[in-house]
């Protein structure tokens, strides 16, 4: 979520309270399955509170999250989400549907809504393969617990209208692994450039956003190097290296 539509967090002492925000992530179908994806950079304000924050996760061997919003309390849910899903299948023997695991992240989102209230927002993505349809699916959420499917991407986070307008040109639901992962990495630049809230790929300090993959073959992310080696050509196709 835009941190500037956010309520400020005037919690009891009637003080601004300033916590690192989480920014631009995304999420968009492919030919195997779903990509989930985040730029590495926290604020806090108008300040830098972390350029290597983790901003996707593995809910569990299938689907993927990402956060938006505060991050701390974001962090604490996903945690809590992977917690209850990993449970579940202990208990039931089998693991939740997707839709069931996209439910419960939305009853998370709502507990939230009193801290919500206080300018403390949490606005995921969620992302997996329903191996019951097989096929990847997308859900993005609103900030009091509000869930909708996305049928072919979605963006969110202060750079999301900006990452949406690349994904918009790019997208095709066929589109293979590499050219997703190329779409992905090509729109978190686009919102870079556009957002200050969001960071961009750092060849110098080897720091790159994290791109996630949700196939019938379960959950991996793309490593650095490969992401180097697409953020290179990218840049030099703009003639910036």
């Amino acid at each position: 979520m835009d941190p500037g539509l956010l309520p400020r967090a005037d919690l009891a002492s009637g003080s601004p309270v300033r916590i690192p925000v989480a920014t631009t992530i995304l999420a968009l179908r492919f030919a195997d399955g779903v990509l989930v994806a985040g730029d590495r950079r926290a604020t806090e304000g108008y300040t830098i509170a972390d350029n290597r924050i983790e901003k996707v996760f593995a809910a569990d061997e299938f689907s993927a999250v990402a956060i938006a919003g505060a991050a701390g309390p974001a962090s604490d849910m996903v945690k809590l989400l992977q917690v209850e899903l990993e449970h579940y299948e202990k208990i039931e023997g089998e693991t939740l549907s997707l839709e069931g695991k996209a439910n419960r992240l939305a009853q998370m989102i709502k507990q939230n809504f009193p801290m919500a209230m206080q300018g403390i927002v949490v606005v995921p993505l969620f992302g997996g393969f329903d191996r019951r349809r097989d096929e990847g699916r997308i859900f993005r959420y609103d900030a009091i617990g509000g869930r909708y499917e996305e049928i072919d991407y979605h963006a969110t986070g202060s750079g999301g209208v900006h990452a949406r307008a690349t994904l918009k040109k790019r997208h095709r639901g066929d589109m293979p692994r590499a050219e997703a992962v190329r779409a992905a990495v090509e729109a978190l630049i686009d919102a870079s450039e556009e957002d200050a809230a969001t960071g961009g790929p750092d060849l110098g300090r080897g720091i790159f956003p994290v791109v996630a993959l949700v196939t019938t073959d379960g959950y991996e992310t793309i490593d650095d190097a490969e992401l180097r080696g697409i953020t290179e050509d990218l840049l030099r196709e703009r003639g910036r290296l």
